[in-house]
This record gives structure tokens, C-alpha cells and sequence, in this order.
């Protein structure tokens, strides 16, 4: 049987992959966006802001005397690379890295949701006290992607009706 802290410690390797995956599809989605500024910007912070939150997992694992799980990390990276990647085959690239960025938003709150639970669980109120503070920045950015889904897919639909005109990203 595996005990709350070996979960909770688990869990945080998950979280720090997810937050490396989440680096990964941030920046590589950021990077293609030429025709819309305001969410290249909003990718780009929320990227800087996904770094900070990778080091304090990090931190929190290293305060429990574990580490990343390099496999993981690796792992999740790859999968990043590849969904990046799909949008080069697709006619709406922006439309739909749009609603992976909004659904990847909801998995990490969840993952933030159970890990101030187990954390609260295995009495670590540092790990719980991390979790919290990263959880409304995730909120934030899900809420602010569900505004912008239909902002960006009217332009992209405007773009794309528009003769000569670069709608895909």
C-alpha cells in the first residue's frame, strides 16, 4: 500500500512535467502566432509565469527530498513537441491551439485542486501553500483563454475570408 506522502511526491513529479510540457506548448504556440499579437503576448507571460511555477514544484520536491522524474520531464516535452507540430497539417492552427491551451488550463487545475488536497492530507502545509498560490494564476488563464475562444476564432474566420490574407496563424 502506498502511503500519502509517497502519492503526494508522485503527484509532484507529474505537476512538474505538466508544468514542462505546459513551457513546451506555450512557447512553441507563441512562436508561430504571426497575425495575433494579443494572444502571442498573453502565451509568452503566461510561459514566464509557468517557469516560476515549475521551479516551486520543484522546490517542493527538493524539500521532500525527491527530484523531478527526468523521464517525465522528457516525456511530456516530446508530447508538447508534437501537438506544436500538428498544427503545421491543420488549415486553423490558431483556433485550435486556442482550445489546447484552454483544456490543457483545466487539467492543471485539477491536478492543482488534488494536490491541496493531498498535500492538506499528508499535514505539508508549504507544498499546500504553493498549490494555492499556483492554482488562481491557472484559473486566471483559463478564464482569460475562455473569453479570447471566441475573439480568436471570429478573426481567424474574418482572416481566412479576407482575399490574401494569413488566417492559419
Amino acid at each position: 500500500m502506498t502511503d500519502v506522502q509517497e502519492n503526494l511526491r508522485d503527484w509532484l513529479r507529474d505537476a512538474h512535467a505538466m508544468e514542462e510540457q505546459a513551457i513546451t506548448m506555450l512557447s512553441k504556440t507563441a512562436d508561430r502566432l504571426e497575425n495575433y499579437p494579443e494572444l502571442r503576448t498573453k502565451l509568452e507571460l503566461h510561459c514566464e509565469q509557468t517557469r516560476e511555477q515549475a521551479r516551486l514544484i520543484r522546490g517542493c520536491l527538493e524539500r521532500l527530498g525527491d527530484d523531478p522524474s527526468s523521464l517525465k520531464d522528457a516525456t511530456a516535452k516530446f508530447m508538447a513537441t508534437m501537438q506544436a507540430m500538428s498544427g503545421m497539417f491543420v488549415t486553423d492552427e490558431v483556433v485550435k491551439a486556442t482550445m489546447a491551451a484552454y483544456t490543457f488550463e483545466h487539467m492543471e487545475i485539477a491536478s492543482y485542486r488534488s494536490l491541496i488536497a493531498a498535500a492538506q492530507a499528508a499535514g505539508d502545509m508549504e507544498t499546500q501553500r504553493v498549490c494555492e498560490m499556483i492554482l488562481p494564476q491557472e484559473e486566471a488563464m483559463a478564464n482569460w483563454l475562455a473569453e479570447q475562444l471566441p475573439i480568436v476564432t471570429q478573426q481567424f474566420l474574418a482572416r481566412d475570408a479576407a482575399p490574401n490574407t494569413e488566417a492559419k496563424h
